[in-house]
């Protein structure tokens, strides 16, 4: 058998790398090709937020896998542009939005408002309405449209773009693929096309889009019942940006996203626009808003810390309690206190929403039999509240307890020996060393969990949904709402309508907050430290 020489090797090695890299740059023309395509469909509907992203991104991989030098991190490109798509980019456009009238009424693009603005109609003085029949060729691809007008003249139409427009249509027998006319003037079947009643005409989205008969005077279909010789109504001054009210003769005016009149009068819809610093303005200002505002901000830190004092204390006293090394059954006693932490936090909160039911719940149930009263917990916002804080115990106590029984094994015995020695009490013992020292590695989860509270939305949403409501509030807003369930309810469920602009502005709002307790999370830190180290 003949041996492979070197140069031979060599060859072979070089037309598998010269292979690998025409693979290579096939894929990376497809993904592009897709990219592009993808990017140009965004600037097309108006989405330049989102077109700048997968610009970066098309830079970005096309830079990692063209390029020598950044070979190594070039399958770090693909991490890199879901990171900047689904992380880094809803945060920046939140911040957007926050500047914008993002919202109900102005959720599309410029673009999209217009056309669909345009796409408005009505019936001019003289103008004719008909009843309609439709006829559908069996690819979907014409129409027939039987009209009768008040006066029980007929005829029949087809659209404007149709094969046969222009033509004069017959309404008779034999003409068009017509089989026979019925006693109403109609054609009973026409060859090729399938007679439409009204609930399948009423699901075919391009039949009432079309305009048939003279392209001068088109007929369009308004109602399930009628067609008419309708105009377009708003017409744009391509100089000016404003809508003409072809009818009435109005001029609406572009403002800040919504065309109004003189009047006060608004076309629907309107686009996002930036509206500089409305939302933060309103924020402050707005007597309706702020309200309940201060409501829910008190109320939201006080929920928090109370969640964080109260899962760490029952979670520490636990932990010492089945930390003696005399206390029989403690492993499997323990055992069983973690199984709040084992059952998913959806099923726990829906579970005591139920037993807290004040009708059928077994507490109510308990407490009506024993003490012959039935608290109110989700009506009474005193109660309601109080039983949101006892949920959240029965959930993050666990967490503490798993953390503080690691935390005090490592505490040095000889510590408690030499403070006992000393004539330390237990309390003092408790106060002065385990706390301390406890608090140096169990410090930061605390602050950890205080913001995981502050921004607990589901125990919020799922439990109470934020109620009861606040009767003075101008928005919804419930006395057990926090600021992120606020936030949810502005741009979800107001009374209002969906404001994604303002609910981005508080969103800004929350944010701040939490970086500020991040950074009190590192003085504080370091502040435990420094006692540890002196106890």
């Amino acid at each position: 058998m003949a041996q492979q020489t070197p140069t031979t090797a060599v060859t072979v090695s070089k037309t598998a790398n010269n292979f690998s890299q025409y693979i290579l740059y096939v894929v990376l023309f497809l993904v592009d090709a897709g990219l592009v395509w993808f990017t140009a469909q965004l600037i097309k509907n108006g989405y330049y937020p989102l077109t700048v992203v997968f610009v970066l991104i098309i830079a970005l991989i096309n830079f990692a896998f063209l390029s020598p030098k950044a070979k190594p991190y070039r399958w770090m490109a693909i991490g890199l542009s879901a990171l900047l798509l689904f992380s880094i980019f809803p945060i920046f456009y939140t911040i957007y939005n926050a500047f914008t009238n993002y919202g109900d009424g102005h959720l599309i693009t410029r673009e999209q408002a217009i056309t669909q603005i345009e796409r408005k109609t009505y019936l001019p003085e003289g103008g004719q309405s008909f009843s309609w029949i439709a006829y559908r060729k069996a690819d979907k691809s014409d129409y027939f449209l039987f009209l009768k007008d008040k006066d029980g003249n007929t005829q029949l139409v087809v659209p404007v773009n149709s094969p046969l427009a222009g033509e004069e249509l017959t309404l008779e027998a034999g003409q068009h693929g017509i089989t026979a006319i019925g006693d109403d003037g109609a054609p009973v079947e026409i060859e090729g096309y399938t007679k439409l009643n009204k609930i399948i005409a009423a699901t075919d989205n391009v039949l009432n889009t079309l305009d048939y008969g003279n392209p001068e005077n088109p007929v369009r279909i308004s109602s399930p019942n009628t067609a008419a010789q309708m105009v377009q109504q708003f017409v744009m001054d391509p100089e000016t940006g404003n809508f003409v009210d072809q009818e009435s003769g109005l001029v609406y005016r572009d403002v800040e996203g919504t065309w109004t009149a003189s009047g006060g009068r608004k076309l629907v819809p309107g686009y996002s626009a930036v509206v500089g610093m409305d939302n933060f303005v309103e924020f402050v200002t707005s007597p309706a808003l702020r309200g309940p505002l201060v409501t829910i901000v008190i109320w939201n830190f006080t929920f928090a810390f109370f969640s964080v004092f109260l899962t760490f204390s029952v979670g520490l006293a636990i932990s010492i309690l089945f930390g003696d090394e005399h206390f029989k059954g403690k492993k499997i006693v323990r055992s069983l206190l973690l199984i709040p932490y084992t059952i998913p936090s959806l099923i726990t909160i829906l579970i005591w929403r139920g037993m807290l039911n004040p009708d059928i719940g077994v507490v109510n149930r308990i407490l009506q039999s024993a003490f012959g009263i039935s608290p109110d917990w989700f009506n009474n916002y005193v109660l309601a509240r109080i039983a949101i804080i006892v949920v959240n115990l029965w959930l993050g106590y666990p967490y503490f307890m798993l953390v503080t029984s690691g935390a005090l094994q490592s505490i040095p015995s000889d510590i408690y020996e030499a403070a006992e020695v000393d004539g330390a009490t237990g309390w003092q013992r408790f106060w002065n060393i385990t706390l301390p020292l406890l608090l140096v590695s169990v410090g930061p989860l605390m602050i950890a969990s205080f913001i995981f509270n502050f921004n607990n939305f589901n125990l919020i949403y799922l439990f109470i949904a934020g109620g009861p409501p606040i009767p003075s509030a101008g928005t919804a807003a419930g006395y057990t709402d926090i600021l992120i369930s606020y936030v949810y309810n502005l741009a979800f469920a107001g009374g209002r309508g969906v404001n994604y602009g303002y609910a981005s502005a508080i969103s800004i709002f929350v944010f701040v907050i939490v970086a500020v307790l991040s950074l009190v999370q590192f003085k504080f830190t370091n502040m435990w430290e420094e006692v540890g180290e002196n106890v």
